[in-house]
């Protein structure tokens, strides 16, 4: 062989060879934001409500954003249902048997569903710290806990289960197999195995047991001190990080002071980190996290997205509204600049994406009230969540979707050629025209 050509042989096994060490990048993945629910220190008749793209630094949405029509708003806990509804249950009163409900479409503006009496107490009782938990199987159940005695009785925990898809029905309460007197008890699963943080009313520590069975029996794994965050602390709630890690939060409510402690495995956590941001403000309260997007890119620059079943159509605005209009290299400037968009980092978490007016550099494609529409920036977290889009891809099997970042289940669509961002369905009509193509810029 040639020594030139050996030479030639040689480097290309040495690239090959490099090339095969180089660790293959792998996808963002789903982006995460985190919902939460609270009443506060000033009020237990209003609620708050925050949102995180991190679990850690929480942004106000709205304050007040829920007065029940009587009695109070405590420990309230959030879910999003299969119907796409956000759902509240809460504690109504110090004493009686009454849990309450609500629900929201975006979170924001709440609707009064009912109170549901459970039956147990009597007018004399106290039912407290209802909390949300979803079973592997697809039930919906809310925990609470009890007391026949009112507020200084031995409280227990108690289960109801949704009787129908609306969770409008409820089944008797079932006592969960812990023993007096623990309360506000919040429960998670992995595997086989069943969680439950709840606090000691005795000892006043959060306490740790686990179980084969909701119905138990339950054996304590974590008693006393056992984390080292101390006594007086109450309402644990739990979210699972996208790294698999867990966190708890829990409010020391002695000193009006909130705080989270992290862990791989549910057993063994770190030490208490006071939450920055809302310590002395919100009380007692659950976190939501919800993905977005599965980690697709789209490029950034100006583009043009051409709908994928009526490829003729691309994404445009006019008199600052969103639809999908016929458009091509043979339109007026004006409107091949309607229809083209520069691509930018995600106003409200720089994994996702916002796009941005040519023409009217200072706009962005947002929706309000679910239309989609072409709004100056306000700069406010708000705007920058409802003008944020996470990429995946695309329901049709081509192109790309856009999944809201604030209300992830909610993709940009079209109807009747007019931009929404509507709840996902299973149909392939939908899939078609939640699905655009990514094209080069019509101007």
């Amino acid at each position: 062989m040639p020594r030139t050509a050996l030479r030639l042989v040689l480097l290309v096994t040495a690239l090959v060879a490099a090339a095969a060490v180089v660790p293959a990048a792998s996808a963002a993945g789903p982006v995460p934001h985190y919902l939460m629910t609270a009443f506060t220190n000033s009020s237990e008749s209003n609620m708050y409500v925050y949102d995180s793209a991190n679990a850690t630094g929480f942004t106000q949405v709205r304050a007040n954003a829920y007065t029940p029509p009587s009695g109070l708003i405590r420990d309230p806990s959030v879910i999003r249902h299969t119907d796409g509804y956000y759902y509240l249950v809460y504690t109504t009163n110090w004493t009686g048997d009454t849990i309450g409900f609500a629900r929201s479409a975006d979170y924001v503006t709440w609707t009064f569903l009912r109170n549901v009496r459970v039956g147990l107490n009597g007018a004399t009782g106290s039912t407290w710290a209802p909390e949300w938990f979803k079973d592997s199987d697809g039930s919906v159940h809310v925990v609470f806990s009890a007391s026949t005695t009112g507020t200084a009785g031995q409280f227990r925990p108690y289960r109801i289960t949704a009787a129908n898809a609306d969770l409008s029905a409820w089944t008797s309460p079932v006592a969960l197999g812990i023993p007096a007197n623990y309360i506000d008890s919040f429960l998670v699963k992995v595997g086989g195995t069943y969680h439950n943080f709840l606090k000691n009313e005795t000892t006043k520590y959060v306490e740790h047991a686990t179980a084969t069975s909701l119905t138990g029996p339950w054996t304590f794994v974590g008693t006393g001190n056992w984390a080292g965050w101390g006594s007086g602390l109450e309402g644990p709630a739990l979210v699972r990080l996208p790294d698999g890690r867990w966190r708890i939060y829990f409010d020391q409510y002695g000193q009006r002071r909130y705080f989270y402690a992290d862990s791989g495995n549910l057993t063994t956590f770190g030490a208490k980190t006071e939450l920055a941001g809302l310590s002395g403000t919100a009380r007692h309260f659950t976190v939501l996290r919800e993905d977005s997007g599965d980690g697709t890119a789209i490029a950034t620059g100006a583009r043009s997205f051409r709908s994928v079943n009526f490829p003729d159509r691309y994404v445009r605005h006019r008199d600052n509204l969103a639809y999908v209009d016929p458009v091509s290299s043979s339109s007026p400037l004006s409107t091949r600049q309607d229809a083209t968009f520069t691509v930018v980092a995600g106003l409200a978490n720089a994994n996702c994406h916002s796009l941005r007016s040519v023409n009217f550099p200072d706009r962005y494609l947002r929706h309000h009230d679910f239309k989609a529409r072409l709004d100056t920036n306000t700069g406010d977290a708000t705007f920058a969540r409802d003008a944020t889009f996470c990429a995946r891809t695309g329901l049709a099997g081509t192109g790309t979707s856009l999944e809201s970042y604030s209300h992830p289940g909610r993709y940009l669509r079209h109807y009747n050629y007019e931009l929404r961002v509507d709840w996902r369905t299973s149909d392939s009509a939908f899939a078609g025209d939640a699905s655009f193509t990514a094209a080069a810029p019509l101007a």
